[in-house]
């Protein structure tokens, strides 16, 4: 998921949450009593937290389908977060998490398998094909369809994460440093992250200014659309393999061999896709009412920054299809349910990109019941977008107990210099892609929370006791039709 646009509302909010964490504790690390000749550990007893999110969403733009097409997609997030002190100065984080999704954007890499009457092709994407079958050469007419998710294996994954941070104080708590080290996977890339960090408080702790660094190495394990793949695969043979007894249709929906990608379709070379990234941030208590902190970050990009599942469609080439000649008129319909337009193209994108947000956050105690928060975020990058966030969060304390937690989030993005909707592209372009979070939109975010926090851990399990429960629903609403819902809940333990 990407820092610029909303990828993947999961993901941002993951990213937002993060940046809270991170800027408010620092914040209030600055506001401790500064007594010299006593010195507190950093942490006294180990902590664990237990998260969960469950995310759906619907919409009619999928990338996979060249930008139209069901975006129906599910995601059931566990993570786990382990907190120990390794002596009074140090403490060592692990964070492991899962992501179980299933997406109907992405199972229609393979759309053909909507009947079960492909599954027998082994393209890297189906993972439904029976491997004893070395001599499988397709036949039988096949249907497909960008509305309706097809039923293959890959219909579904897992995204898992594994964290390692430890954390190192200074005798007088004046300063922090940290180091880092992340590994990922998915079922088409992989990626192994490292950086570090160092954080210095001044004017009684008051003020601190931190700089931090990352580099991210993935590397694709390319998936393909099945009909590029299988061109390849068959060196554009259309008569054999795949393509073997399967009928493809002009516009006019009569058979024809005429169908080829643009510049006979390659597996890509470059399988790799490298992050590196510097932050820069500072916060300030100007009284005991009011606090504030600014961010910056520098990201520079080198690789393959396409996703190669993501096909295109060129207004100035011939369209050609597989299924049910009769609903060609109706493709770009909900009604078609039977037929499907075979790919010009994957997403072609340049080989490097940089991105430079900022923003601040601030937070304004206006009595003991009620805090007011803002946060604002300012993006740009040379691939022509520039978005605007901005979030309002009115934590509500009812007690000693119960906090709520209201919030309001609006966003706003211009579109790439290389999106185009389902076949506006023109072939003699250089780069292109038909992917929504790439183009011109705005969203708009509801959430609402309910905290509970036990100062004194006085209630347990086993030998944990337990420090906050926080419950937060969100729905999202863009503007070019995705629609989703954020369930999340979270525990917080203590270690006895």
């Amino acid at each position: 998921m990407g820092e610029n646009q909303e990828v993947g509302v999961v993901a941002i909010n993951r990213l937002l949450t993060s940046n809270f964490i991170i800027i408010f504790f620092l914040v209030g690390l600055n506001g401790q009593n500064n007594d010299s000749v006593f010195k507190k550990n950093v942490l006294d007893n180990p902590e664990v937290s237990f998260l969960t999110s469950y995310y759906s969403q619907d919409g009619d733009h999928a990338s996979v389908t060249g930008g139209i097409g069901t975006e129906k997609l599910t995601d059931f997030t566990p993570t786990v977060i382990i907190t120990m002190p390794l002596n009074p100065d140090e403490v060592l984080t692990f964070e492991v998490g899962i992501s179980a999704y299933s997406s109907a954007s992405s199972s229609n890499g393979n759309p053909f398998d909507i009947s079960g009457s492909s599954a027998g092709y082994d393209d890297d994407y189906d993972d439904d094909y029976d491997d004893d079958n070395e001599n499988y050469t397709g036949g039988g007419q096949k249907i497909g369809t960008p509305w309706i998710e097809s039923s293959g294996a890959s219909a579904s994954d897992i995204w898992s994460t594994i964290v390692v941070d430890h954390s190192k104080y200074s005798e007088d708590r004046n300063q922090i440093t940290n180091k880092n080290f992340s590994i990922a996977n998915e079922y088409d890339y992989n990626s192994i992250g490292f950086g570090g960090g160092i954080t210095k408080l001044y004017n009684q702790k008051n003020t601190s200014l931190s700089f931090a660094g990352k580099i991210f190495i993935d590397k694709w394990n390319p998936v393909y659309p099945t009909e590029l793949k299988a061109y390849s695969d068959e060196k554009g043979d259309l008569t054999n393999g795949y393509f073997s007894g399967v009928d493809i249709l002009d516009s006019t929906g009569q058979k024809s061999t005429n169908w080829a990608p643009i510049n006979n379709f390659s597996l890509i070379e470059n399988e790799w896709r490298n992050s590196y990234s510097i932050s820069l941030s500072g916060s300030q208590i100007v009284n005991e009412k009011f606090q504030f902190s600014l961010f910056m970050d520098l990201v520079y990009q080198k690789g393959w920054l396409a996703n190669p599942l993501q096909r295109v469609y060129f207004s100035d080439i011939d369209n050609y299809y597989i299924g049910n000649s009769e609903n060609i008129i109706n493709y770009t319909s909900k009604s078609n349910t039977d037929v499907f337009q075979l790919a010009d193209d994957i997403e072609r994108l340049p080989s490097s990109r940089f991105k430079s947000p900022f923003g601040f956050q601030s937070s304004y105690y206006i009595n003991e019941k009620l805090v007011f928060k803002n946060y604002f975020r300012r993006y740009q990058d040379d691939w022509g977008i520039t978005s605007n966030t901005y979030i309002v969060d009115l934590p509500i304390k009812l007690n000693e107990s119960f906090t709520i937690y209201p919030a309001y989030r609006k966003y706003t993005q211009t579109k790439s210099d290389f999106f185009a909707p389902y076949e506006s592209h023109l072939s003699t372009s250089q780069f292109y892609t038909s992917d929504y979070d790439l183009s011109e939109f705005s969203s708009e975010q509801f959430s609402f929370g309910v905290g509970y926090t036990d100062i004194f851990t006085n209630r347990k399990l086993f030998n944990l006791g337990l420090k906050s429960v926080n419950l937060n629903f969100s729905n999202y609403i863009r503007s070019d039709g995705l629609d989703a819902s954020i369930f999340s809940i979270s525990f917080d333990f203590e270690v006895n």
